[in-house]
């Protein structure tokens, strides 16, 4: 099977996946719909690996329970260690201090097939290597003005094909495009 890698992310209307210090109460307080999770579990439930940075990590680590339960999760970080681990997600998370090319050979070599890539650099960096396949951007409708960019300079510009958008009745617009290489 063929190594994809994949985002699901969602930003404000002016491109911030978080406020400077990380909050993403924007988000988590956004207008819900009843009844829709805007395609995440069916994206979900087709990957087999998630793929972070340690601030993304840490902010998980906030949530109400852990969300990737049942998947292999990998933390790119050159200084957090693996007994600095919560106990109880030792056996599930991985540490790896990169770089992508090493952490991608990992991956093959471990039998992973659809990688969800998440956290601001660490999408940068995936697109920045050239290894996003598919790009899934939901748009908040909310201006938060400053914070954590979604996409920074990839040093080249990435083309990509729009696949399809639909909008939500919260305002929310996502898109979907696949990365042409």
């Amino acid at each position: 099977m063929p190594l994809r890698f994949s985002v699901y992310i969602a930003a404000s209307v002016d491109g911030f996946i978080a406020r400077s210090d990380g909050d993403i109460g924007w988000l988590t307080g956004a207008p819900a719909v009843p009844d829709e999770d805007f395609g995440y579990n069916a994206f979900f439930q087709s990957v087999d690996t998630v793929v972070m940075g340690r601030s993304t990590f840490e902010t998980v680590l906030g949530f109400d329970g852990w969300p990737y339960d049942g998947k292999r999760v990998v933390v790119l970080s050159r200084t957090l260690r693996r007994v600095d681990l919560p106990p109880h997600l030792a056996e599930g998370v991985m540490v790896h201090p990169g770089p992508l090319p090493a952490l991608v050979e990992a991956l093959r070599e471990s039998e992973a097939g659809h990688v969800y890539v998440d956290g601001g650099r660490t999408v940068q960096a995936f697109l920045a290597e050239g290894l996003v396949d598919t790009l899934i951007v939901t748009r908040v409708p909310i201006l938060i003005g400053s914070g954590i960019p979604l996409f920074g300079d990839a040093g080249r510009d990435i083309p990509l094909r729009h696949v399809e958008t639909r909008t939500f009745g919260n305002g929310f617009v996502q898109s979907r495009y696949e990365v042409q290489r």
